[in-house]
């Protein structure tokens, strides 16, 4: 029961591409939805969510939210880096495309993005991430819905 009273939906924002479908879920769900963004991001505020901004210098928003998370939350981000921060029990990670980071997928993706960012400090290109697609952004809402209904069952 302590899990469901503390359940959140804590959001890496800069970069989120699927910020109204995350609101959409926590208002269907009833799960509060907090905002976290830099002050570079600034966003109008709606109704359905909680925003927290912070100063705009490098790692404010992910010290921010590792600071933030407690047990029962949800955390979505596109961040490894982020996402390896904050996985632990009680917590879950979602990325912006409804990929699950599990203590089993984390150090392979941290890996992939160190062999990229070497790759680039060498003069080397790499392929960033592709605009999300529909497809994939139900995915993400599908995602999000099964941890939170698996939340309320503890």
């Amino acid at each position: 029961m302590d899990m469901v009273m503390n359940r959140r939906i804590v959001v890496d924002a800069d970069s989120c591409p699927v910020k109204e479908e995350i609101m959409l879920v926590g208002r269907e769900q009833s799960v509060p939805v907090f905002i976290v963004a830099s002050f570079a991001h600034y966003m109008p505020q709606t109704t359905g969510a909680t925003y927290l901004f912070v100063d705009s210098s490098s790692q404010s928003v992910d010290i921010r939210i590792a600071n933030f998370v407690t047990t029962g939350d949800v955390v979505i981000t596109g961040d490894y880096g982020l996402a390896s921060l904050v996985l632990r029990p009680g917590v879950r990670v979602l990325s912006n495309r409804g990929v699950e980071y599990t203590l089993e997928n984390i150090d392979r993706l941290l890996q992939e993005r160190h062999l990229s960012a070497k790759i680039r400090r060498g003069g080397g290109k790499t392929k960033g991430p592709k605009a999300i697609t529909a497809v994939e952004k139900a995915k993400f809402v599908e995602s999000l819905r099964k941890i939170l209904v698996s939340k309320q069952e503890i």
